[in-house]
């Protein structure tokens, strides 16, 4: 029975496309209680992935959690994409991760317990491929699915990577191809491709693994990963945290079926408006600080990332040096924008697109 279960039936959101907008969250954050820590190196102020805290001896402890309903219909991948997303907001921080605890929300009168269990075995599967124990967790009865993690890491503070430290003239490269909400919409309306669903699944399965090695080279100015605010609202955040803008060349965004050799897989999913409700969400809290966009640029730079790539700001000097590191790890990526001075420019052009 519980193979005839489609998790994302049960759902009224998928994924990472289930976040607040962002400028709902700026109202739901503020504060005018101030309680200062001089061990907490990195807070919610700066919006980065983690909070990182001073445990002496040079060294931090790195505490984050996600979690948020099914993208997918089975549950063992629920599972799995789910621990990808939240162990990466610990390597977003250059960091390394040491435990998972898991949160679960599951509606018992609806969905066999059965269902959960696979949840947390595909839950198993990744923290044991990241060399982490799932050592507990903290379940409820709720009406939808939920599933994340709350993980714990270690950094040496002078491999934090914050999403506020880029300077200018840095080079802009991304980890993973964009494109997974869409794909994901268009499963869920039943018109996907087996092969284009596969791929996304394959992107959102993989670990970021590769932000606790660039956590050590100092060329690596800036770094975050990429979710449910899109490329340009990840970018926004790294650009008003450092005080910069930022230019991109759309053509050079990587985008998740180019790797299959196909050219218009996104652009006819997105006709047959295969987009998600975060793509307009998205664009209606950060679109008045970016440049002009034609439809289909919105629906990709926009587009909800689940457990996305990691976005890094290389000092342009290392840039060829940059790429070499990360291809002897398995990336063969390139530069699609650079970041620039902020100064004299208009409040609707904070990132443009070209």
């Amino acid at each position: 029975m519980s193979e005839q279960i489609l998790l994302t039936q049960f759902s009224h959101g998928a994924g990472c496309g289930c976040k607040i907008a962002p400028s709902v969250l700026e109202k739901i954050l503020y504060s005018e209680l101030k309680t200062p820590n001089p061990k907490l190196l990195v807070g919610y102020d700066t919006k980065d992935d983690a909070a990182v805290y001073d445990i002496g001896n040079g060294r931090a402890i790195i505490s984050t959690t996600d979690f948020f309903m099914p993208i997918v219909d089975d549950a063992f991948d629920f599972g799995r994409i789910a621990s990808a997303n939240a162990i990466s907001d610990v390597y977003a921080m250059g960091g390394k991760p040491l435990m998972a605890i898991a949160i679960l929300g599951w509606p018992i009168n609806k969905i066999p317990a059965e269902v959960a269990q696979k949840v947390l075995e595909g839950a198993r599967t990744i923290c044991a491929e990241a060399n982490i124990p799932l050592a507990g967790g903290h379940s409820i009865d709720s009406p939808e699915p939920i599933f994340g993690l709350a993980v714990t890491g270690e950094v040496e503070i002078k491999n934090i990577k914050k999403n506020s430290t880029a300077t200018e003239g840095c080079k802009l490269f991304l980890t993973k191809s964009i494109g997974v909400g869409i794909i994901t919409t268009a499963q869920k309306k039943g018109i996907v491709k087996p092969e284009h669903f596969e791929l996304a699944k394959q992107s959102m399965i993989k670990l970021n693994s590769l932000g606790y090695e660039l956590g050590k080279l100092d060329y690596v100015k800036a770094l975050t990963d990429v979710t449910g605010f899109g490329l340009l609202g990840h970018l926004l955040e790294m650009c008003e945290g450092s005080k910069l803008s930022a230019e991109i060349d759309f053509s050079k965004v990587p985008l998740l079926h180019e790797s299959m050799g196909e050219k218009n897989v996104l652009e006819e999913y997105i006709a047959q408006k295969c987009i998600p409700g975060g793509t307009l969400r998205n664009w209606e809290s950060y679109g008045r600080k970016i440049s002009s966009l034609n439809e289909y640029q919105k629906a990709i730079l926009c587009d909800p990332q689940t457990s996305g790539g990691l976005l890094v700001a290389v000092y342009s000097k290392h840039e060829n040096e940059f790429i070499s590191f990360v291809k002897k790890y398995g990336f063969d990526i390139q530069s699609f924008g650079k970041l620039l001075n902020q100064e004299n420019i208009p409040a609707s052009s904070v990132i443009t697109i070209h």
